[in-house]
């Protein structure tokens, strides 16, 4: 009986080692969540913050709406976390919608209010199809707001990378350029907006280094169990989405567990590629949600640290 190439390449995998066996647990994580908006989705992001606490991340990141529409669940949110927890709190903010004056006031508050880190971004348009216009009195980009954070106090700021280029870029070289006067006006690491090609960030990496920006870059990972959700938000910046990845959730929408394991799937082997290519830092967008999240952190070596939930707790 004969045997085709293909079959003999998928044997050879079969026995290859475990994907996951025995990694080491020497990756470090974040987690993204968004301020919530009425009691229960409040009492979901504090059960998702303590299931993921014990595993010791090094921030946690709170979104910020366009146009200050969330500043103050935001601001609260983040306090909080600052107040009751042992986690680093990194408050996002944005130019959209608001003067200098008031995105700097805002950022004392932080500060007065224990934070040190602040995830620095240009924002979307407060209304979808728009493009970004500056405020007449506001910052006009990401690196003039890093400026301005870092003339009030000494934050550690984060910014957004792009590894499929911003779609409001004029090019990759441009997109790259804007990168680098991100870092050049003070930030200390760039996240990087989701994607679902470990090789289309392995070739930003490069990208990035070949053009002299010498700055951390986190992949940020997004777990996906809603498809048409994931797509709105490609759409808004530049991510691609493989037709392989569309059609694997083909037939589970009314299956949410088998939709959340393919999900996990999905973005744990593209993480564990990364972490084969060198990559110790990873960056989760949660939607608020711990399950995903964790089964991959666990699946990437992470286990609780005892010391860790304590202070959480």
């Amino acid at each position: 009986m004969s045997v085709s190439i293909a079959q003999m390449e998928e044997a050879r995998r079969a026995l290859d080692a475990p994907l996951f066996a025995d990694l080491a647990g020497d990756c470090q994580v974040s987690f993204e969540f968004f301020p919530p908006k009425t009691e229960k989705m409040e009492e979901t992001l504090w059960n998702a913050i303590e299931t993921l606490a014990p595993l010791g991340p090094r921030f946690v990141s709170v979104t910020y709406g366009a146009g200050g529409s969330t500043r103050e669940r935001t601001h609260a949110t983040v306090a909080r976390i600052a107040r009751e927890t042992a986690i680093p709190a990194a408050a996002h903010l944005t130019c959209v919608d608001a003067s200098r004056d008031e995105i700097l006031d805002v950022a004392r508050e932080y500060w007065a209010a224990g934070v040190r880190h602040i995830v620095a971004l240009r924002g979307d348009p407060p209304r979808e199809g728009e493009k970004f216009q500056a405020h007449p009195d506001g910052f006009e980009n990401a690196a003039a707001l890093v400026a301005g954070l870092k003339s009030v106090a000494p934050f550690e700021i984060s910014v957004a990378a792009y590894p499929e280029c911003h779609p409001d870029s004029a090019d990759v070289a441009a997109d790259l350029d804007n990168l680098k006067r991100k870092i050049d006006a003070g930030a200390n690491r760039a996240i990087s907006q989701f994607f679902f090609s470990a090789d289309a960030f392995f070739r930003f990496r490069d990208a990035v280094e070949a053009a002299g920006i010498n700055a951390e870059i986190v992949p940020g990972i997004l777990p996906v169990s809603n498809v048409a959700q994931t797509r709105k938000f490609a759409g808004m910046c530049g991510a691609a989405i493989p037709a392989w990845m569309d059609r694997l959730f083909e037939g589970l929408d009314d299956r949410p567990a088998a939709r959340q394991l393919v999900a996990a799937t999905i973005a744990a082997e593209m993480c564990r590629k990364l972490y084969a290519g060198g990559v110790r830092h990873f960056h989760f967008y949660t939607l608020n949600r711990a399950e995903l999240s964790y089964a991959i952190c666990h699946l990437l070596g992470l286990r609780p640290n005892p010391a860790a939930a304590e202070k959480a707790a």
